[in-house]
């Protein structure tokens, strides 16, 4: 009981901060979201109801009276949610749409590249078509499959299907997992503006994504990071096309730019030796100052500077294919000692790239 109250403590301070500070304080970006789409309340069906249209859609493809009709009562006599009872008849009712459903949740079939015909034919019913859609981008969410599930959502309206809470949550968390920050909000706006039965697990986890996106910084060594995670991603899903050697080209690029400022700095000969930030002004025994030192080890208190040197950085990148793994461990420790956590994490993954690289050019 206490930890539900807390719960919905937090979710009523981190929806209030949002709609009252954050998302809901631009009204003139909300007019203009909502001008791109049907706006308004949006609430799921009664069970009765859903029962009902689901068993009118089941009767029109069913016109030969095939006999589905008891297996589709045992499924709404089935606990589980209003999508899961009609998911289920979907399936029961259209082969095509079980298969499509079984390959999505399977983790050993090839993820999509594409999405279905079927969910974009617009002479198949809406209803269909949109609680389909939901059910699909749900599976393939499930597997981190989020480009497809994306595009599934936005060729159907999240008037038409079931459960709209579930529409704008996987919608949010597949925009938020592909760095669309600005789309991700608008769709965490609706979902936290608009629906009003979403559940709490929905809630919460739509405000803290915000909030995390509020962290978001532009070419710094997050952005780095989060670019570094979708490739790993795409990379597993056997995705390494185009589209992800042109992230890996921005991620390398956008580190050739740290280091090349890094060296700047290394460089400095301004105000008499003194760099700002503590730079090293390049004299003899000028070194860099920081409040607290770092440890010499992946331990520390993450407090030194956050400075690399650019020329161990780059020497050690050079040669990383050919150091032993003793070796390696070595030069990171040392590479790394003065960083706080988060960045030594992305350069010890920068470095792990290298070396699944240069093992794969072998």
């Amino acid at each position: 009981m206490r930890f539900a109250l807390s719960t919905r403590m937090a979710l009523g301070l981190l929806t209030a901060s949002i709609l009252g500070g954050g998302l809901g304080a631009d009204e003139g970006r909300k007019s203009t979201v909502r001008g791109k789409a049907a706006f308004g309340l949006l609430q799921a069906p009664t069970a009765e109801e859903a029962r009902n249209r689901t068993l009118a859609w089941l009767k029109a493809v069913d016109k030969q009276d095939t006999g589905i009709l008891a297996p589709f009562d045992a499924v709404w006599r089935e606990d589980g949610t209003l999508l899961d009872r009609v998911t289920k008849t979907l399936e029961l009712g259209d082969s095509d749409a079980k298969k499509l459903i079984d390959a999505a949740r399977d983790p050993s079939t090839p993820a999509p590249t594409t999405v279905p015909a079927v969910i974009k034919d617009a002479s198949r019913p809406a209803f269909y078509r949109a609680n389909l859609a939901l059910a699909y981008a749900k599976a393939l969410s499930e597997r981190r499959v989020y480009e497809e599930g994306l595009e599934a959502l936005k060729a159907v309206r999240v008037e038409d299907v079931v459960d709209p809470s579930s529409f704008l949550f996987y919608k949010a968390v597949a925009e938020h997992a592909l760095l669309l920050k600005r789309d991700a909000d608008d769709t965490i706006l609706r979902l936290l503006d608009d629906v009003v039965d979403a559940p709490e697990r929905h809630k919460m986890v739509a405000a803290l994504m915000h909030f995390d996106m509020r962290q978001w910084r532009d070419k710094d060594l997050g952005w780095i990071a989060r670019k570094m995670n979708n490739i790993e991603r795409r990379l597993d899903l056997s995705r390494g096309g185009p589209r992800t050697q042109k992230m890996q080209k921005e991620v390398v690029m956008r580190l050739d730019e740290l280091i090349k400022e890094l060296e700047q700095q290394g460089n400095c000969q301004c105000n008499g030796g003194n760099c700002p930030n503590g730079g090293n002004s390049g004299k003899p025994g000028a070194n860099t100052r920081a409040s607290s030192p770092q440890q010499d080890s992946f331990g520390g208190t993450g407090s030194g500077p956050g400075t690399v040197d650019p020329r161990k950085f780059k020497e050690i990148a050079k040669n990383w294919g050919q150091l032993p793994e003793r070796e390696r461990a070595k030069a990171m420790v040392e590479l790394t000692k003065d960083l706080p956590s988060r960045h030594r994490e992305v350069i010890e993954t920068y470095f792990k790239k290298l070396a699944s690289s240069d093992n794969g050019s072998k």
